[in-house]
């Protein structure tokens, strides 16, 4: 670890944390992440590729699980480097370029994951309450548009807080607390007013961070208000069945991001690697677990899957 600096010279490097108080096992440790890191790559690239060459999943739903699927992947191949480096290598040291590049990209994707799903929620309100306008309301064009924003929403929300970030000296120690560089991490290595920063950070919150689910949960009052006051109990049952994959996926990207949000509110003493493990757990899980979670619960999916393994088999 690099000495105390209180000069405003720019670090040239950051020192990320593996698994605190395992080092020793960080090769058995590796194996584990392996698997979940292969099961993300390998998961959304079947998904996207099922829904790229079946023409009978070109349908709004499944192109907006392919930009699930997408970001995902996205996710996953901006952390996989740095986790990977430390537990094969020991290699610690990430330079300033590299990390800032790692913190951009992957505020941007977590963001993505949430707008995806908030993207997703008006597909399901618009197929369920107004099935008769819904492939002229979500035409291609108004996905494409959909996808576009969704891009720059993200965007704009990340580089304000990068620039702010990059004016500030960092003239502290320069050890990071994860396998990867995060704001919130870095901004506590900054000897500099950060009150700046701090409002910033707080109105992307409220912005994305609380209000898609807010939106999402909106969305899904509106659904049951829709289904409980005209469907039969078999429609009604067929309509939840048909929000149950998304629902599983809100579940699965906001319950860990509570349970980090937590974790930093009230257990801050607690151990570090209480922290790691739910670190790694809010950003493995969505990746992991979306494309297992469309798999089994989509019928089109599995039986896309099925026939792409079949014509594997043939070839």
């Amino acid at each position: 670890m690099s000495e105390v600096r209180n000069t405003t010279q720019e670090p040239f490097y950051f020192i990320l944390t593996g698994i605190p108080g395992f080092e020793a096992y960080h090769i058995w440790i590796s194996i584990p992440f392996c698997c979940l890191y292969a099961i993300s790559i390998m998961g959304n690239t079947t998904i996207l590729t099922v829904i790229r060459i079946d023409p009978s999943l070109h349908q709004p739903m499944y192109l907006f699980l392919s930009m699930l699927a997408l970001t995902d992947l996205g996710l996953t191949l901006t952390t996989l480097p740095t986790v990977m480096q430390i537990l094969w290598f020991n290699v610690q040291e990430i330079s300033f370029e590299a990390c800032f590049a790692q913190l951009f990209f992957m505020h941007t994707f977590s963001f993505m994951e949430s707008s995806v799903l908030l993207a997703m929620s008006f597909d399901r309100y618009v197929a369920i309450c107004r099935p008769l306008h819904y492939v002229t309301i979500l035409t291609s064009e108004v996905i494409g548009r959909i996808g576009i924003a969704i891009i720059v929403r993200c965007v704009l929300a990340v580089l304000p807080s990068l620039f702010l970030l990059k004016r500030l000296p960092f003239c502290r120690s320069h050890l990071l607390s994860h396998s990867y560089c995060l704001h919130q991490d870095m901004i506590r290595l900054v000897c500099a007013d950060i009150r700046v920063n701090s409002w910033y950070g707080l109105a992307i919150v409220l912005l994305i961070i609380v209000m898609d689910p807010l939106l999402i949960v909106g969305s899904y009052t509106l659904i049951l208000k829709s289904v409980l006051g005209t469907a039969t109990r078999t429609e009604r049952l067929r309509a939840l069945n048909n929000c149950l994959s998304h629902i599983l996926a809100v579940l699965v990207l906001y319950v860990p991001m509570i349970g980090v949000s937590m974790t930093h509110r009230f257990a801050k003493h607690n151990s570090p690697l209480l922290h790691v493990i739910m670190a790694n757990v809010y950003l493995l899980a969505p990746p992991v677990m979306n494309p297992i979670i469309y798999s089994v619960k989509t019928k089109q999916i599995r039986q896309g899957i099925f026939h792409l393994l079949l014509q594997r088999k043939a070839h």
